[in-house]
């Protein structure tokens, strides 16, 4: 609704406002989660830094003998005293001034604090391992319901809700109460230091999660004081207008328009002045500027490649977009005119004028000109280092004369580096791209900036780069990125396309996630599967000899694979120390991948930096694979028939590989029979299939290189499976080697397939089972399996890193 104050003009201005409305801060949900970290952290260093919050403690004790006279009174006492006083002064507060919700939500969130600090006490009271309730207990608390002191969880959660304390000074003065009485509870050994900042934590996070949902008051300015700080840089309202205008993204009058240049979260104003001028005035609340600076902060984490601004205060935000405008004007690019900036306490203020406000553009009917314009417009924006930063549908504007204009600059920056300017460019082509085709933006970006820059852009055209709200328009499609790429990429050699990599924009990727839960999952197994002792024991008691020689078997497991993958590539591009280096490479990959992945990921890259296009790479890569195992089938079903092995006949499912391949065909086949899915099946992925196969048919097709690639993987596997048979030989066990080969081979396959870093723990266990099972004692199986896997697990880590900087130091990785 709309307060009207019709004033006459001899007593004051005009003016019409929107009396202020309970706002929800972001800010408050940023402090939910830093009360969290701060009891985890709390609870961590109880248990494991126990001794470094008992000496705080017993510092504390020291310095307050001035107090122990306290210590005669009932620790009830001083809690009680404290709690009624915060809370009549509070609350008497609140209904002096008729703030009835404030009161009543205050209530209600000491009883939510109150019973929040119930619960954790029985959450961790009731765990098996007492540890952690033991670490939190006191002399005036005990195990159950009452472990931790409710005072600060209770009080915490109600002046929470009922501040912020800049606001109120009750709530200013009862937490320092708070804070007073909780020092007092903890020198007197009442209280401990651990028990006291978890109930607090958990009472602020409560209090901070109702204060969010119910929302705080508005305390920016409004009114009759706007007009005071309006004075205050030498204009002299006559009347003062809340605009009401539909806003273009959003809902509510807090929504970006184009009247202010798009700054978000503003409330915007027609004024009128004595001397007959109009201006449009801005004023941006500090509790609505938290959801614009959570969206810079989360922008910074993300990308990783270019600079992101991050103006904590509403008074830098409105200064920096202030000095953009003022800027734009000064290299002659059209922009709202700005006549000044003010600010207090809780808001700041931009005042334009009115008649360099922006409208907006009909984006149905922009042309290839248009696109040329506005392209033009950014062109001139980049060269003299200003960059825009957050290009949408909403920021294509025009003048009263139809020129076109590029708004909101409030998130731009100067001095931008290319980086940040080759972003702005991607996003205004994606923007055209869905607005008017792919075509007809590339001709237009070829007009504008010339092939050259254009060329440059590609590694940067990500789905990341573009913004979410460009993503949403219905004429986006998500294959018009990589038409986009193919586009450009056209105007140029095949050869030079692919040698542009895409530039690393994301922090977090799927990529990223998956390779991070892999390391996680990595440390995680190695810090539960290796045991120092174990294998500082297994390697005392072993054969010096025969330990030589399981390395030597390890050094000549990386010959082997190097002559596998060697034979397969170009003599003109095959360089034999950095194809073994790579393949030693390799063995720091495992540490984050499944076994086979990280090597076949190093071989990849490897063969890209050796001059091979995409495709090439990967067929070369793919036929490694295929020559590895299949000598890895073929030896295993000839040394079991000559053997007779058949150890693990019972354990392989022999249905499995049946199974599977049934699931697939069905799959397929219903998959087909969907027309619209067989058309894209047909038309975009059996091109890019029958291309692959075509190249890795033709790498395998070679007699001679074959057989070399294949005498190379012989060489590997057999010399891996006899490093085994060498280590059983280090703790003093004999075998036949065809046999331990054969075992080995097997079980390092069952292993293997756990999706671990390297098989860790699933391949020392198969391994350890199957000697049991062929009657090796489970002692000497089990230091045969230690050492054989810092040979080639542990020892292959830090010297595939070693190998990884040569390689990269010399461009092949």
């Amino acid at each position: 609704m709309t307060d009207s104050h019709d004033n006459d003009q001899h007593d004051g201005p005009f003016i019409e406002d929107v009396a202020p409305r309970r706002t929800r801060d972001f800010a408050d949900l940023m402090r939910v989660g830093l009360s969290l970290l701060m009891a985890a952290v709390v609870m961590v260093f109880a248990v494991y830094l126990g001794g470094m919050t008992r000496g705080v403690e017993s510092d504390a004790h020291t310095a307050a003998k001035a107090i122990n006279w306290l210590a005669d009174f009932p620790s009830t006492v001083l809690t009680q005293l404290a709690t009624i006083v915060i809370v009549v002064f509070v609350l008497g507060q609140l209904l002096f001034t008729r703030m009835w919700l404030e009161a009543a939500v205050s209530a209600l969130a000491m009883f939510a604090g109150y019973g929040t600090v119930w619960g954790v006490s029985t959450a961790i009271s009731g765990l098996g391992d007492h540890t952690l309730a033991l670490a939190l207990i006191s002399a005036a608390t005990s195990l159950g319901s009452t472990l931790l002191p409710d005072i600060y969880g209770g009080m915490a959660a109600f002046l929470t809700a009922a501040g912020p304390r800049r606001t109120r000074s009750s709530v200013k003065w009862s937490w320092n109460i708070l804070y007073a009485t909780a020092a007092v509870m903890v020198v007197l050994s009442w209280h401990s230091v651990t028990g006291m900042l978890v109930s607090l934590a958990a009472g602020r996070m409560v209090g901070m999660l109702i204060r969010f949902l119910v929302g705080t008051q508005n305390t920016g300015v409004w009114g009759t004081e706007l007009v005071e700080a309006l004075r205050g840089i030498g204009l002299e309202p006559t009347s003062l207008i809340r605009h009401q205008t539909a806003p273009l993204g959003g809902h509510g009058s807090l929504a970006a328009t184009l009247e202010d240049d798009l700054a978000e979260g503003s409330r915007i104003y027609d004024l009128e002045t004595a001397n007959g001028r109009r201006f449009i005035v801005s004023v941006v609340d500090a509790q609505t500027h938290t959801a614009g600076y959570l969206k810079q902060l989360w922008d910074w984490v993300r990308f990783t490649s270019v600079s992101i601004r991050r103006d904590r205060s509403v008074r830098e935000a409105v200064q920096h977009h202030f000095a953009m405008l003022l800027g734009l004007h000064n290299i002659k690019l059209p922009a709202p005119e700005p006549y000044g900036i003010t600010d207090t306490d809780e808001s700041a203020i931009l005042v334009l004028d009115a008649h360099s406000v922006e409208l907006a553009a009909n984006l149905s009917t922009l042309t290839k000109a248009d696109a040329v314009a506005y392209m033009r417009y950014l062109s001139v924006a980049n060269r003299r280092g200003y960059t825009h930063r957050r290009i949408t549908p909403d920021t294509l504007a025009r003048l009263d004369d139809g020129t076109a204009v590029i708004a909101g600059w409030l998130n731009g920056d100067n001095a931008s580096a290319q980086a940040n300017a080759a972003l702005d460019k991607v996003q205004l082509l994606a923007l055209f791209a869905a607005l008017i085709g792919v075509e007809p933006t590339i001709e237009a970006a070829r007009e504008a900036w010339g092939d050259a820059s254009l060329v440059t852009l590609v590694p940067f055209i990500q789905k990341m780069a573009v913004p979410s709200s460009t993503r949403a328009l219905g004429t986006w499609d998500k294959q018009l990125l990589t038409q986009l790429r193919g586009g450009i990429n056209a105007l140029i050699d095949e050869e030079t396309a692919e040698a542009a990599e895409p530039v690393t924009l994301a922090r977090f990727s799927w990529r990223s996630m998956i390779t991070m839960l892999l390391v996680i999952v990595a440390v995680v197994v190695v810090f539960t599967q290796l045991n120092p002792e174990e294998i500082i024991t297994a390697l005392r008691n072993a054969n010096p000899l025969m330990a030589l020689v399981v390395l030597a078997f390890g050094v000549c497991g990386w010959i082997g694979s190097s002559i596998s993958l060697g034979a397969l590539m170009d003599r003109d591009r095959r360089n034999p120390l950095g194809v073994f280096m790579s393949q030693v490479a390799g063995g720091f990959a495992t540490v984050s991948m499944p076994a086979g992945v990280g090597p076949s990921f190093v071989n990849l890259q490897f063969l890209r930096k050796s001059g091979y296009r995409n495709a090439p790479a990967t067929a070369i890569m793919s036929a490694a694979l295929v020559v590895y195992y299949a000598v890895y089938f073929a030896m295993l079903v000839l040394i079991g028939l000559f053997t007779g092995r058949n150890t693990f006949t019972g354990s392989i499912p022999t249905n499995t590989l049946v199974i599977v391949l049934g699931a697939v065909v069905v799959v397929v086949s219903i998959a087909m029979m969907i027309p619209p899915l067989r058309h894209w099946v047909t038309g975009r992925l059996m091109p890019l299939a029958r291309n692959y196969v075509n190249k890795l048919l033709d790498v395998l097709s070679r007699p001679r290189e074959l057989t070399i690639s294949c005498l190379g993987a012989l060489f590997q596997n057999v010399t891996t499976g006899l490093a085994f048979w060498a280590a059983l030989q280090a703790f003093g066990y004999t075998t036949n080697p065809v046999e331990a080969t054969f075992v080995f081979m097997l079980a390092y396959a069952l292993g293997s397939a756990v999706p671990t870093p390297g098989g860790l723990g699933g391949v020392e266990a198969a391994l350890t089972f199957a000697f049991v099972a062929i009657g090796v004692p489970q002692g000497v199986a089990l230091s045969a399996t230690l050492l054989h896997r810092v040979v080639f697990y542990w020892l292959r880590v830090p010297l595939g890193a070693l190998a990884m900087r040569w390689l990269a130091r010399r461009n092949l990785m």
